[in-house]
């Protein structure tokens, strides 16, 4: 059955009118008539029944009609909630997050870009690399902020954003915050907090080896505010990406003989149409101080 056509019948059953009817739907009474009549002619039998200027449905009306009813209603919703989408109303943006990159940096570029498209429903997904990249690749993702490896998949689109140094974190309480700087060398026999999800960890490893440097593992965690509160109440120290920090108390110190950074960058689908609600977010972000 053809929409438009259905939609003539639902008019006629509002009015019961032929003409008023056409004019609901902004066509001469003679299109409506021919659409109500090859909706009679698909079902096989009339719809309606005019006798002497009197226009009621006949009891195969009245049985389609709830049915028809509903299916024009359904498809006014889908035609409002796409016209809705469009104009960024109700649109959503799902944007993948490397869990180890802390929101620091971030949060008042969103904040920015939240106030100029108040529409946006932002959605921030945590994961892993490998795991952000698969969700792009299917679909499930718009963007996805992460540090950048040595390769991405084949199909993944890179926009260098920012770069981060790592630092020593430690408590207040801890001899290494009395310092300016901090050397490689001075981490061995260190109470050591280790963040699995570095994506750093054989670089500094290396680092620490080549200062002659042991480390003296005390806890291990994916979870990147469990290792801060543990830093943070002197249980050990820790490398970390500088805007990751956000557990309150921590004291940050810079490797003063092995600086080590990661390039932080905005992850897309190469050649992938991008939604109408990842094109001003893409906009604002490259105008942004983000971008180095």
């Amino acid at each position: 059955m053809d929409l438009r056509e259905m939609r003539y019948f639902v008019a006629v059953c509002e009015t019961l009118n032929f003409t008023r009817a056409a004019e609901q739907c902004g066509v001469t009474q003679p299109t409506l008539t021919r659409g109500i009549q090859k909706l009679e002619a698909e079902l096989g039998a009339p719809l309606f029944a005019r006798e002497r200027g009197h226009t009621h449905l006949t009891s195969l009306g009245r049985l389609v009609q709830p049915r028809i009813a509903d299916i024009v209603a359904r498809s006014a919703h889908v035609r409002k909630q796409a016209s809705l989408h469009l104009r960024l109303q109700g649109a959503e943006l799902r944007l993948g997050v490397m869990c180890s990159i802390g929101p620091a940096r971030f949060s008042r570029f969103l904040q920015s870009f939240r106030a100029d498209r108040p529409g946006i429903d932002l959605s921030l997904v945590d994961a892993t690399p490998q795991r952000l990249s698969e969700m792009l690749l299917d679909g499930d993702l718009d963007a996805a902020l992460m540090p950048q490896p040595e390769e991405y998949a084949e199909r993944l689109k890179i926009e260098p954003l920012y770069a981060e140094r790592y630092v020593v974190a430690c408590a207040p309480c801890h001899p290494f915050a009395a310092r300016d700087a901090i050397r490689m060398r001075d981490m061995d026999g260190q109470a050591y907090l280790s963040r699995l999800n570095c994506e750093h960890r054989e670089v500094l490893a290396e680092r620490l080896v080549e200062a002659g440097a042991t480390l003296v593992r005390a806890a291990c965690s994916e979870r990147e505010d469990w290792i801060q509160s543990l830093v943070a109440a002197g249980m050990g120290v820790c490398f970390l990406p500088e805007y990751s920090a956000v557990q309150p108390g921590l004291v940050l110190r810079p490797v003063a003989d092995a600086p080590i950074a990661r390039h932080v960058a905005l992850v897309t689908v190469a050649g992938r149409r991008w939604s109408p609600s990842l094109v001003p977010f893409m906009e604002a972000l490259r105008r942004s101080d983000l971008v180095a």
